[in-house]
């Protein structure tokens, strides 16, 4: 289902300040020069940021948190919404259930963080330096993995109701609503095709997500020795990216047995018995991770592993651009070829 509605931006501030005692709401905020995840309150309803790209945390720590007991998570009776999730992250989600929501072995955990929320995505109205969804086959607006999608356009709210459950949050909340018009519809069409059109402009020269996990396998030693030569094994871009899953467990007394983020980048992420350790030498630690994404991940499951949110250029403090090497990749088979 797919249906639109629209309504004054400030009957959907109260609106949101009416269910505060219903949900627990998130929703994006400026903090200094980022925009983050906060919780809404009555009293930052009114400073809520809509359709920029994009929150500094990615989605996936709703449902994947940094540091989770297993055995014993806490819980809530109350749901939860998310607003203002981009369409990376809502695409991102897709990889993230066929790992959790596996037939064979459902993960409980991350399931019920998953049905305990309704999804409200914004799509993007401008975008960022490294920005470079529409280069894997993703749209700067959501599309998928999402109940709701909102866009603020002069005084009024835009809402794409996209399912059920975001209808039956529509029916029992949402009273003073018109059906959007022709008119509407045409302005938020434009904006999503010159948002579009922006992000292929430039990034024409950038490898799709097939060609990529290609050049990747056929690539040589040294040009992941250079472009990892500023890396500091931090293990920023694969914790930050939204496709990125890899944990450990950590036993504590009385049987608490915590689930934490772990990352491919951290020196001894492979190390076993006897200190032997495959990914000991940094180039190859640093190859690893985008084998992974575009060769490995693709031969295992439907979804991309990558949807393009730049988050792992952002957060680099090596100034280390996979988008660069792709593209010299990319260049230098051109030429050979």
């Amino acid at each position: 289902m797919e249906t639109y509605y629209t309504l004054l931006k400030s009957n959907w501030d109260t609106l949101l300040n009416s269910i505060l005692n219903e949900y627990d709401i998130y929703a994006p905020f400026h903090f200094g020069e980022s925009i983050e995840y906060s919780i809404v309150t009555e009293s930052n309803v009114k400073n809520i940021i809509y359709n920029r790209p994009k929150p500094s945390t990615p989605l996936k720590t709703f449902f994947l948190p940094v540091k989770e007991n297993v055995v014993n998570p806490s819980k809530s009776d109350k749901k939860r919404i998310v607003m203002g999730a981009p369409s990376c992250d809502l695409s991102a989600l897709s990889i993230l259930d066929e790992i959790y929501l596996d037939k064979d072995y459902i993960d409980p955990n991350y399931s019920g963080h998953r049905k305990n929320t309704l999804l409200i995505g914004f799509d993007c109205h401008s975008t960022l330096e490294h920005c470079h969804c529409t280069t894997y086959g993703f749209k700067p607006y959501p599309e998928e993995n999402t109940d709701i999608v909102i866009s603020y356009i002069e005084d009024k709210i835009v809402l794409n109701v996209k399912t059920e459950a975001g209808e039956t949050f529509r029916k029992n909340w949402i009273n003073s609503y018109e059906r959007i018009t022709e008119k509407e519809l045409t302005k938020l069409n434009d904006i999503q095709t010159d948002v579009e059109k922006e992000l292929n402009g430039k990034n024409a020269d950038l490898p799709d997500y097939q060609q990529t996990g290609k050049l990747i396998t056929a690539s040589e030693e040294d040009i992941w020795q250079r472009y990892s030569d500023t890396c500091v094994s931090c293990g920023a871009c694969s914790a930050i990216c939204p496709t990125c899953s890899c944990f450990l467990f950590i036993e504590r007394p009385q049987f608490e047995k915590v689930r934490s983020i772990d990352t491919c980048q951290y020196p001894g992420f492979e190390r076993v018995a006897a200190g032997e350790d495959p990914l000991r030498p940094l180039s190859k630690r640093f190859r690893n991770r985008y084998m992974c994404k575009y060769v490995w991940k693709p031969e295992k499951f439907e979804s991309k592993a990558c949807t393009g949110c730049g988050r792992c250029i952002e957060a680099c403090i090596g100034d280390i651009n996979k988008n660069d090497l792709f593209r010299e990749l990319n260049k230098k088979e051109t030429v050979e070829t």
